[in-house]
């Protein structure tokens, strides 16, 4: 088969004149595995001249090749960027078997406008081998286990109590730190009153955050009957109205009328009781007390305005006790609770996200004859009814769960082996999960805080060391 390049090299060469072309006419014929012929005694002046024809030789070389063999066409997936097409928007995120090299810029949520104000924090580059979408970033002032974490209204996050290191052993903290997104740092803010653990954290709609209950340890069994207000514009706690009795483990609903239901939890034995806190007094009011006493369960708004009470544990001095499958409803127009329909496993701490078409997805928890679930249900307000949908892929012995801006539920636990910490992303379309990505960083997901720009904040948890439980300090960002 002729080829062409050669052909044309060798008809410029024959052009030349002088030994010049002779050199050339050797140099391209060793190229094109010819041999070539003895090259004569190179005169003074004749290097110069030389690579000044080699250097026209391989331009000439290199716009033969442009000529005939055709530059590549970028691939459509292979558009990043703004001017990228809607449709390469939609295309799968990769997952955390996929080679870094691979897989396409992973798309950001759009933000809602309720959190345009705030910037996506600067001093976070996106990572360029997001295989496992799990970023640690930096660490809190100080290790807690069981803290409550709050996102203000300026974007940063309240973390507050929990456990911190006392010797080999752990104690209670009436401390607190601040998150700011936009420097990715901690910072220590006021101290509460009182050290808290187990306790609840709600944002109120004046932007303070209600802090009630907990057990604080010193008194026995007795747990705090106290609460106590941050108010992001002073970094500070101010006490505020008590409860009637003393819970921990209890759940904390911000209503659609801005008060707060506060429902059971324990306080030696499981509690039944139900208080409403009211901002405007600063006082809290008893309320109709739940079917059965519950603690470890889940409280959900529902768009309808009710509060869905499912799963938990009844510890209470008459009645069942262990996991519940039961579930009710508190109506806070009546201050009443009444039953609805129960689920299919009885879940002993399960989480609960409500979906954006108003059902509520109820995932995991553990059992008396099981260290965890994998199984979730939905509830239907409609009906009133639990339904079975996907299973996760692992079970975890403790973990959170958040609704993201794209519809899709977050959970991201600690497996039943302990051996590492996983994500899996839950499709109400579908009604499947997801991988989402592994990381080695063993966490107890004690907390998940949505941010502005769409990660998710993950504080809080212990680990097992030589030297007994020990609180994490580590700061993990997901980024979807």
């Amino acid at each position: 088969m002729s080829d062409p390049v050669g052909e044309r090299l060798r008809s410029y060469y024959q052009s030349i004149q002088g030994d010049a072309s002779t050199r050339l006419e050797a140099r391209v014929a060793r190229a094109l595995d010819s041999t070539p012929a003895p090259l004569p005694a190179r005169a003074p002046w004749r290097p110069a001249f030389g690579l000044a024809i080699v250097g026209v030789a391989i331009l000439i070389v290199a716009l033969a090749v442009r000529e005939l063999v055709p530059a590549p066409t970028p691939s459509p997936s292979a558009v990043t960027g703004p001017s990228a097409s809607p449709a390469s928007s939609s295309s799968p995120q990769p997952t955390a078997t996929q080679e870094p090299t691979a897989s396409p810029t992973p798309v950001q949520p759009t933000p809602t406008p309720a959190q345009t104000s705030t910037a996506t924090p600067s001093s976070f580059p996106t990572p360029t081998a997001l295989t496992s979408h799990f970023d640690v970033r930096g660490s809190l002032t100080v290790g807690r286990d069981g803290p409550t974490a709050t996102l203000l209204e300026d974007g940063r996050v309240l973390i507050a109590g929990g456990k911190v290191a006392h010797g080999l052993v752990s104690a209670p903290t009436a401390s607190a730190e601040l998150y700011n997104p936009s420097t990715g740092k901690f910072s220590a803010t006021g101290s509460m009153a009182a050290a808290r653990w187990g306790h609840t954290a709600t944002l109120l709609q004046d932007g303070r955050v209600l802090i009630a209950g907990g057990a604080d340890l010193s008194d026995g069994a007795d747990n705090l009957r106290s609460a106590e207000l941050y108010d992001p514009s002073t970094g500070k706690f101010a006490p505020t109205g008590s409860m009637a009795v003393g819970r921990a483990d209890q759940t904390a609903t911000l209503l659609a009328d801005g008060r707060v239901l506060i429902a059971g939890g324990t306080n030696s034995i499981g509690l039944d009781s139900a208080e409403i806190y009211d901002p405007a007094t600063g006082t809290f009011s008893a309320t109709g007390s739940m079917t059965t006493a519950r603690q470890g369960h889940t409280a959900t708004l529902l768009k309808n305005g009710l509060v869905l009470i499912a799963g938990g544990t009844a510890n209470g001095k008459v009645g069942p006790f262990g996991p519940l499958a039961s579930a009710e409803l508190y109506n806070p127009a009546i201050g009443q609770f009444t039953a609805t329909g129960s689920m299919a496993e009885q879940r002993a701490g399960p989480t609960a996200a409500l979906l954006e078409d108003g059902r509520v997805l109820v995932s995991g928890g553990v059992d008396q004859g099981s260290p965890a679930f994998s199984s979730a249900e939905l509830y239907d307000p409609t009906t009133g009814q639990f339904s079975a949908t996907g299973s996760r892929q692992n079970a975890f012995l403790s973990f959170t769960a958040t609704l993201l801006p794209d519809g899709r539920v977050l959970e991201v636990g600690r497996t039943v082996s302990a051996a590492a910490t996983t994500a899996e992303l839950y499709d109400p379309t579908s009604g499947k999960f997801s991988s989402g990505g592994t990381t080695n960083r063993v966490l107890d997901c004690d907390t998940a805080t949505l941010l502005a720009d769409g990660s998710v904040l993950l504080v809080g948890g212990a680990t097992n060391g030589p030297n007994g439980t020990q609180p994490l300090a580590t700061a993990v960002l997901y980024r979807p």
